[in-house]
């Protein structure tokens, strides 16, 4: 009885931890500008079902696509065994689904055959990440200290997981068999593990109980581990692929007080709506042109920071990244993120990233004054990027870097004048002359002119000569 209230409570502060954590960033999420993401249910489901359950863009490189998977279907697959000690641990069961008969022996049987391919791919990412010469998307600046120990973390969780799992089905298993009774299920890798383990009965239900007892109070401790890591994509990344844009990649949105500029001057009879106001029926501020900070960016893009996988896809298509400029679309995410948690909730057990010993950024002490934009990011990396798609295309969890970028361009040019000279030219050529180039409107078809005038003349020089009679 003691042992069902110890795991009750244990579970409840598990969860209740979780939900707290979750909230703020739920809070941090909402601080961004509204979007309206309603509608196109069936377009919605049908992206996550590909993008997040499939795995759809992943298997752009299919050796790290196959790792994953094994992973991420391990994770799903194994759930059902948690599922099974919450049963047990709650209500004192031992094998609560093995009411579920062959079901179950196929369940089983497929935990442990996925629990091995899970260690061999841990494994693989391990070395991959730390021994193999390092691919480029796995450097940058942005990765190094917390994000790199992070990534390792998750790896040495899921093995002693994994250990956990088999050290207590190889136990139970051995028990059953000292006392010739047979275990519910069919265990392929505990079977050929019970050699290794004692011969004595006290013994395995202690080495039973606590690969049981690690197995769950490990979960418990990964499940408030994820909202510190970039592994809380396991969860957010579902609903940030649903409310992902439908609308072309790369199609840029309209300033609506512009817009209602621009076709006034164009249409003297167009009624501008009156602004908008508060519920108390004051005015409302007018909010900026692009964005300065994280509450300027929308909402959306506020949860395609913390779906973040850190994966490093987008920066090692970008252009200008690989002609050595400083942009990375990657660290304009991260940058986000932290700069969310630097100004308002901090929903983390803990927070090495932002304020460790070997911290990406020093503290900020005048948050009034900090900004994302130059306090992060800074102008040079903004206007390397091309607008080229590229880093959305590639993003396996439909984010995208470039609407970010584009809001703090828009920011740097419409409320500061901040624009590169050559974009000033352009900007002065258009005003002027009604397009980029620096000559007069009457003038632009005098090429025309040149080239008829050289197409007659060759025309004339190429005639053969008729000879006088």
């Amino acid at each position: 009885m003691l042992e069902h209230l110890i795991f009750f409570l244990l579970l409840v502060a598990a969860f209740g931890l979780f939900a707290w954590q979750v909230r703020k960033i739920r809070a941090n999420i909402l601080v961004g500008r509204d979007r309206d993401m309603s509608g196109h249910a069936a377009e919605r489901f049908k992206k996550t079902l590909l993008v997040a359950f499939g795995q759809q863009k992943m298997f752009k490189r299919l050796t790290p696509a196959f790792l994953h998977l094994v992973v991420y279907v391990g994770f799903l697959v194994i759930n059902v065994e948690v599922l099974e000690i919450v049963i047990d641990g709650l209500f004192g069961t031992h094998r609560f689904l093995s009411l579920l008969g062959p079901v179950y022996n196929a369940l089983m049987a497929t935990n442990e055959i996925l629990g091995a391919l899970v260690i061999i791919a841990v494994a693989a990412f391990w070395w991959r990440r730390n021994r193999r010469q390092p691919v480029r998307r796995l450097s940058g600046v942005e990765l190094r200290a917390w994000p790199k120990l992070d990534a390792n973390i998750i790896l040495y969780i899921e093995v002693i997981l994994m250990a956990a799992l088999f050290t207590m089905n190889t136990a139970d298993l051995k028990l059953h068999q000292l006392r010739g009774q047979d275990l519910p299920g069919v265990f392929p890798i505990s079977s050929l593990l019970t050699g290794i383990f004692p011969a004595n009965e006290s013994l395995l239900h202690v080495l039973e109980r606590v690969g049981w007892w690690s197995h769950i109070v490990g979960i418990f401790l990964f499940l408030n581990y994820l909202p510190s890591s970039k592994h809380f994509h396991i969860i957010i990344s579902f609903p940030n692929v649903w409310y992902s844009r439908l609308i072309p990649q790369g199609q840029f949105s309209n300033v609506e007080s512009i817009t209602h500029e621009v076709k006034a001057m164009m249409d003297p009879s167009y009624v501008v709506p009156p602004p908008p106001t508060a519920p108390d029926g004051s005015a409302v501020a007018p909010t900026t042109f692009g964005a300065k900070d994280v509450e300027d960016l929308p909402w959306t893009n506020l949860m395609n920071a913390y779906s973040c996988t850190e994966c490093g896809r987008c920066t090692s298509v970008c252009p200008a990244n690989l002609t050595g400029k400083l942009l990375s679309p990657r660290k304009i995410i991260m940058d986000t993120r932290d700069r969310l948690e630097e100004k308002y909730n901090s929903p983390l057990i803990f927070r090495p990233n932002v304020y460790g010993p070997e911290a990406k950024h020093e503290p900020v002490t005048d948050l009034a004054n900090a900004t994302l934009l130059r306090g992060k990011v800074t102008p040079e990396e903004l206007w390397a990027c091309t607008t080229c798609n590229a880093c959305v295309e590639s993003c396996p969890v439909n984010i995208n870097p470039l609407e970010s970028i584009i809001e703090m361009r828009r920011f740097l040019v419409l409320e500061e004048s901040a624009a590169p000279n050559s974009l000033n030219v352009m900007f002065s050529n258009i005003e002027n002359n009604g397009a980029p180039w620096a000559f007069s409107p009457s003038d632009r078809f005098n090429w025309a002119d040149d080239l008829f005038a050289a197409e007659k003349s060759a025309a004339s020089s190429a005639a053969p000569e008729v000879s006088p009679r």
